[in-house]
C-alpha cells in the first residue's frame, strides 16, 4: 500500500523497506522451548521491490549481508537450504525458474554448504533458509530470503520499465537474524554467557583492594564511563578475592584491581575473566585497548 501511494519507474527501483515486525504463532505447549521457540516473536523483516534485471544482485547482497552479520557474531557453522516450488503455488513458471536460479547462484558464489529442499518453498515463492548450529549441535532456522509472487499480483503493483510499459516488480522478503528471540537464545548458548567485550552487558568491573582505594576506583570508573565503557564499581565490604569470583561468575570480560601502586602511578592491574592477567596499563591505555576491541568487534579478549 505504501508502494502504491505514487507511481514508480525502473529508475526508482530497487526499494528496500525494513521493519521490526511482531509475529504470533499458536505453537503447542509441548514444543515451546525457552527463547528458541515461542508464540510471539519479533523479526527483522524487510521487503525488497526490484526489477527482474536487479534480482540477482539483490539476492547476492542480502546473502552477503546475512553472512557478514553471522560471522561478526562468531558463528561459522552455517548451512543453506534452497526450497523450491511446491505442488500448490501461484506465479508464472518463468519467474519461479529465474528466482530459483538467482538463489542457487548466490549460495554457490558464497561457498556455503547447501542442500536442496525440493518442493519446500512457500506457495508464493522459493527461498533460502540459513540454519545455525547451537552449542549442542542443534540446527535452528534463522535467516530467510524469500521471493513473493503473490503480493505484487494481489496488490496490482507495477512500475514503468525502460520501454514505457507497465510491468510487475519482483518482491523479496528477507529476515537477516530471523526471530530476534531465537537469535538471543542461540547466541547465549553459543558463548555460554561469556560474550565478547563489545556485546557484554558489563564490560569492566573496578575492584579496589581495600576501602582506602574506593575513591581511586570511582575515578577509574568515571573516566571509563566517559569513554562509553559499561563499567561497575565493586565497593562492597566483601574480600577482594570474593569480588573477583563474583565478577567471573557474571562473565565480566575485564576486572581492574586497584591499590596503592595503581593509585600512585595512575595505572590499573588488568585481570581477564578466564584468570589470565595482562601487564599493568595506564588508565588511558586501557581505555584505548577496550575501545579498539569494541570498534573491531573482536571475539577475543
Amino acid at each position: 500500500m505504501i508502494y502504491k501511494t505514487r507511481g514508480h519507474s525502473y529508475r526508482d527501483l530497487p526499494l528496500r523497506w525494513a521493519e521490526l515486525g511482531t509475529v504470533y504463532r499458536y505453537e503447542r505447549s509441548g514444543v515451546l522451548h525457552g527463547l528458541l521457540r515461542v508464540r510471539g516473536f519479533t523479526q527483522d523483516d524487510a521487503h525488497i521491490i526490484c526489477t527482474p534485471a536487479q534480482v540477482m544482485d539483490e539476492i547476492k547482497e542480502v546473502l552477503r549481508f546475512s553472512l557478514f552479520m553471522w560471522k561478526t557474531f562468531g558463528f561459522k557453522d552455517i548451512k543453506a537450504y534452497l526450497a523450491t516450488r511446491p505442488e500448490k503455488s501461484v506465479g508464472e513458471q518463468e519467474r519461479w525458474d529465474q528466482a530459483t536460479t538467482a538463489l542457487k547462484s548466490a549460495i554457490e558464489e558464497s561457498g556455503l554448504p547447501w542442500e536442496l529442499d525440493e518442493g519446500g518453498g512457500a506457495f508464493y515463492g522459493p527461498k533460502i533458509d540459513l540454519k545455525i548450529k547451537d552449542a549442542l549441535g542443534r540446527e535452528w532456522q534463522m535467516t530467510t530470503i524469500q521471493f513473493d509472487f503473490n503480493l505484487p499480483e494481489r496488490f496490482d503493483m507495477t512500475f514503468v520499465d525502460t520501454d514505457g510499459q507497465q510491468k510487475r516488480p519482483y518482491m523479496v522478503h528477507r529476515a537477516l537474524l530471523g526471530s530476534l528471540e531465537r537469535f538471543f537464545g542461540v547466541m547465549i548458548e553459543h558463548f555460554g554467557g561469556a560474550f565478547p567485550v563489545w556485546i557484554a552487558p558489563e564490560q569492566v568491573a573496578v575492584i579496589p583492594v581495600g576501602e582506602t582505594f574506593n575513591d581511586y576506583a570511582k575515578k577509574v570508573a568515571g573516566e571509563l564511563k566517559a569513554r562509553e565503557v559499561r563499567v561497575s564499581t565493586e565497593l562492597s565490604d566483601e574480600r577482594m578475592n570474593a569480588k573477583i569470583r563474583a565478577c567471573q561468575g557474571r562473565k565480566i570480560p575485564y576486572m581492574l584491581v586497584v591499590g596503592q601502586k595503581e593509585a600512585d602511578e595512575g595505572t590499573v592491574s588488568v585481570r581477564l575473566r578466564d584468570g589470565r592477567q595482562l601487564e599493568p596499563m595506564k588508565l588511558e591505555a586501557f581505555a584505548d585497548y577496550v575501545a579498539g576491541k569494541v570498534a573491531s568487534r573482536d571475539l577475543e579478549l
